[in-house]
């Protein structure tokens, strides 16, 4: 005895539903994205011989509060961890492998100084990281190396990074 095609279609249709991942299920979007949050990390010199520069950090801070306040991107709420590295590189890196490996952020955002950024770039390119808006000015030749590959724009739409735009 065969079976017809439209009951072999109704067993698959059954088979997909029953086994499917439940609509109510968290999506898994990666490292620092949920269906109500995103978590990006920050070091920024807070204290030491740049804390000026710390103003930005408190302003970055205070946007991304507003930004929450009016519901957020998407309806996520944008959680920023911003740690103080006092403008010292190797509190750069300890700072940053926290938020990469304990804090699971998203990206780095807006990391402050050549010679911290320096210090990171090579681990958060080993990690696949991105940087979004580091604060650096590197001199470079076109025989140097060009560890910022982030410098060309990236766009999040839930799922992946995709690039758009020039190179910078």
């Amino acid at each position: 005895m065969q079976i017809g095609w439209s009951k072999r279609f109704s067993v698959c249709v059954v088979l997909a539903l029953v086994l499917a991942p439940s609509a109510s299920a968290e999506k898994n979007y990666g490292p620092g994205v949920t269906d109500t949050e995103i978590k990006i990390g920050q070091t920024i010199p807070y204290s030491g011989p740049v804390s000026a520069y710390g103003t930005i950090g408190r302003a970055q801070a205070a946007y991304f509060e507003m930004i929450n306040a009016k519901g957020g991107v998407n309806g996520r709420k944008i959680r920023l961890t911003s740690l103080d590295d006092a403008f010292s590189p190797p509190k750069t890196v300890e700072h940053t492998r926290r938020l990469v490996e304990a804090d699971n952020v998203l990206l780095i955002f807006s990391s402050l100084g050549t010679p911290t950024n320096s210090a990171i770039y090579k681990y958060l390119n080993g990690v696949e990281l991105p940087m979004l808006l580091p604060g650096i000015k590197m001199h470079t030749s076109p025989t140097d190396y060009a560890p910022f590959n982030q410098l060309q724009l990236q766009r999040f739409d839930g799922k992946q990074w995709t690039l758009f735009g020039s190179v910078m």
